[in-house]
């Protein structure tokens, strides 16, 4: 059974991350994504420490303890946080953005699990198998299958934006990389805490230099601001400190092409939790695409769940 607990985990993760959209669209209905974003790691920072230091009175808790970080892994801490979530947050916001296409902003964001393998073979010799690129190439068809039902319009937009996008993608990608590189003395919690506080102290000038000039000449949007925090809440808790965590501890488990993977299977659940919550409608090819992403997600992991 213990073999199982890293699936477990990054499956619970890839459904909170699922319904991060879902909240992300009800904030941004009140909020700028800078302020979204300075506000959800805030919260979320705080949350960490609070618990980590809670955690480390008690000796059955060390697993969950706030640890510090030694003099020689700094320079880790310091990538980590800088690559994701400060990187991937600005490259994806202005990305999709300057995309004249929703379909073809998706697209390019599911192609993580393509570039994994080639990221982990070249810089930490990962070991791919054929499994793995087979998995992985079904499943990010049964992305795109999903993406494109019912889309016609497939504009590429600015080419900045494009590149943008792919940036954002290789972001999460070597975030991926730099996990498997930070030694494994240092529980989830305070890799997860030790890299969104950096990212939290490169967005917080962000956000005094674009967004607080305005907000103190004009004052508070108007909104539905008890949603609105709801739904930061969510994003803070479930999306920023469960689900990294609980990502973090899978890719030291499985290791970065297998991990990665498993990205292709959030437009499943985000496709099924607006079917239970909002009645959409899904169209054969979307229920298709759904089942080649869990089709070649069996395929990919097929060696690690054997063993």
């Amino acid at each position: 059974m213990r073999r199982y607990l890293p699936y477990i985990a990054i499956l619970a993760a890839m459904i909170m991350w699922a319904a991060s959209p879902i909240m992300t669209k009800v904030v941004l209905g009140v909020l700028s994504p800078l302020m979204l974003v300075t506000m959800r790691f805030m919260l979320a920072v705080l949350l960490m420490a609070f618990i980590g230091l809670i955690c480390r009175r008690f000796p059955s808790m060390q697993g969950f303890a706030l640890q510090r970080v030694e003099r020689k892994d700094i320079p880790l801490f310091l990538l980590c946080g800088f690559v994701q979530p400060f990187l991937y947050y600005m490259f994806e916001t202005y990305g999709l953005q300057l995309s004249a296409s929703p379909t073809v902003s998706e697209v390019l964001l599911s192609t993580s699990p393509i570039f994994a393998p080639l990221f982990a073979w070249v810089l930490i010799r990962e070991k791919v198998t054929l499994y793995n690129i087979a998995g992985i190439l079904l499943s990010t068809g049964g992305v795109v299958m999903m993406v494109l039902a019912g889309n016609s319009g497939f504009e590429m937009g600015s080419p900045w934006g494009v590149l943008l996008l792919l940036l954002a993608v290789f972001s999460a990608v070597f975030y991926t990389i730099i996990l498997r590189r930070i030694p494994s003395v240092y529980n989830s919690l305070s890799i997860v805490f030790w890299g969104q506080l950096v990212s939290l102290l490169l967005f917080f000038p962000v956000f005094c230099i674009v967004d607080l000039p305005g907000l103190l000449s004009k004052g508070l949007p108007q909104g539905d601001w008890g949603m609105a925090l709801g739904a930061v809440g969510y994003l803070a808790v479930c999306s920023s400190v469960i689900a990294f965590i609980l990502y973090c501890y899978t890719i030291r488990y499985i290791g970065v092409t297998r991990a990665n993977a498993f990205n292709n299977i959030r437009p499943v659940f985000t496709a099924l939790l607006m079917l239970i919550f909002f009645d959409e409608h899904l169209p054969l090819f979307k229920w298709i695409g759904m089942a080649l992403v869990i089709v070649g997600l069996f395929i990919c992991q097929y060696r690690g769940l054997r063993n």
